[in-house]
């Protein structure tokens, strides 16, 4: 589900290249700067068609996409991206509102940099989600409640044998709940454990969002949950194996 895993039979990806897509010069300048300064490799594509390329090509472990493309906006290729692949996207927007936020985070995105931004600060976003991208990943790990088991090694989910496709939101929303079965965590605490940096502008009803995802990828529902019990005006928790509502 991120960099480092091996998809669909194809090579692993390059944790040390970043896939900037972007059509503004000088924004994709910067960001290549601040970047091969930190011991990066960058490749850039200032339209979604060649982003696409570059990325089954390349096999890069991060992306920054810019929303504001030419031909196909950055939430289309984002899209586009989810469907083969789970590396991490940083998203940059002129927009500030929280609708955009949640929508770009809905397709698939794992943070949100709103412009004009502080090229070191997003530097910092990659490098932290790069980190917990590959903290969960520890080799051998497994984690099993019932018929969910979660493959940490190989960020692979499966239900009943079947291998579920999870964005790696949804994934690190997942490995938070089955680490702790029957415990609750807020919204906040969900936040604090999937998002990189919490001065993001996202609140709870991001959270609300995935964990609806979440439960349509899982078969999951949430009048009868078999995994996922909302504790109302509280938050979520996995029930431990045997439990159902």
């Amino acid at each position: 589900m991120g960099a480092g895993h091996p998809a669909e039979g194809q090579q692993a990806h390059d944790s040390t290249t970043v896939l900037v897509v972007a059509d503004d010069r000088k924004v994709v300048s910067l960001v290549r700067m601040y970047l091969e300064r930190e011991g990066f490799h960058v490749i850039a594509a200032s339209d979604g068609a060649r982003a696409l390329d570059l990325l089954a090509r390349h096999r890069p472990g991060f992306v920054i996409l810019d929303l504001m493309l030419p031909a196909i906006d950055g939430i289309s290729v984002c899209q586009q991206i989810r469907k083969g692949s789970s590396v991490p996207i940083l998203m940059l927007t002129a927009k500030a509102e929280e609708v955009d936020k949640l929508v770009g985070l809905q397709v698939g995105a794992d943070d949100y940099v709103t412009k004009p931004f502080s090229p070191r600060e997003l530097v910092a976003r990659v490098q932290a989600i790069l980190r917990r991208t590959a903290a969960h990943g520890r080799p051998g790990s497994r984690l099993v409640q019932g018929p969910l088991v979660m493959e940490l090694d190989r960020y692979e989910v499966f239900v009943d044998g079947r291998e579920v496709q999870l964005t790696m939101i949804e994934y690190k929303l997942l490995q938070t709940l089955m680490e702790f079965p029957g415990r609750v965590f807020t919204r906040d605490q969900l936040l604090d454990h999937v998002y990189a940096f919490n001065e993001v502008a996202i609140t709870g009803r991001a959270v609300d969002v995935h964990i609806g995802k979440l439960r349509e990828k899982l078969a999951d529902d949430p009048a009868q949950p078999r995994y996922i019990e909302t504790v109302r005006g509280v938050g979520y928790k996995l029930l431990k194996a045997g439990r159902a509502g």
